[in-house]
């Protein structure tokens, strides 16, 4: 997978899934599932959530669009992104057209399926660069890493977890 635009740094965690490749194409296609972490109060959010909106499509065709809205320490944050490939079963990744962040800058951000046997593995990836404001900056030098890894993280454990065995994890949304 190319990407036009190249960006600084890069995460990336891979999950297995006990879901058929559809299944788990069909669960991270929505961003309400996929991004569920920001919508709950964590520490990497220092106690704060973002509330998510999407447009009619619900980020799920190319251009699509999907805005985070919320505060940290009072302080308000704020991101557009724009779905900018969308292959079912395998792939789909999405870029910010605007961000006002603390810690991170504009990303690209997405995610690919193959197939293993009945289940299949995803990979969640991020692309991004620091923030370009001088605090932002260096804020973004000391902690964009690890935020970058608790999101890809968080993306695939809460996959892994909705498709665990019945009675292993309790099935989430």
């Amino acid at each position: 997978m190319s990407t036009a635009r190249p960006f600084a740094f890069h995460h990336e965690t891979t999950a297995a899934l006990n879901a058929p490749l559809d299944d788990a194409f069909a669960y991270l296609d929505d961003f309400r599932k996929l991004s569920s972490h920001m919508e709950r109060s964590s520490g990497m959010m220092l106690g704060s959530k973002m509330e998510i909106s999407t447009d009619r499509e619900g980020g799920r065709t190319v251009g699509s669009r999907v805005a985070m809205r919320g505060k940290v320490l009072a302080i308000p944050l704020a991101l557009e992104e724009v779905v900018v490939q969308r292959e079912p079963p395998t792939r789909k990744a999405w870029e910010t057209m605007s961000a006002n962040l603390l810690v991170i800058g504009d990303y690209r951000l997405g995610f690919e399926l193959e197939p293993t046997g009945p289940t299949c593995t995803v990979r969640v990836f991020i692309e991004y660069d620091l923030p370009s404001g001088a605090l932002t900056r260096w804020l973004g030098a000391l902690f964009a890493k690890a935020y970058a890894r608790w999101c890809t993280e968080q993306m695939a454990r809460d996959a892994t977890r909705y498709f665990a065995p019945a009675g292993m994890i309790a099935r989430a949304g």
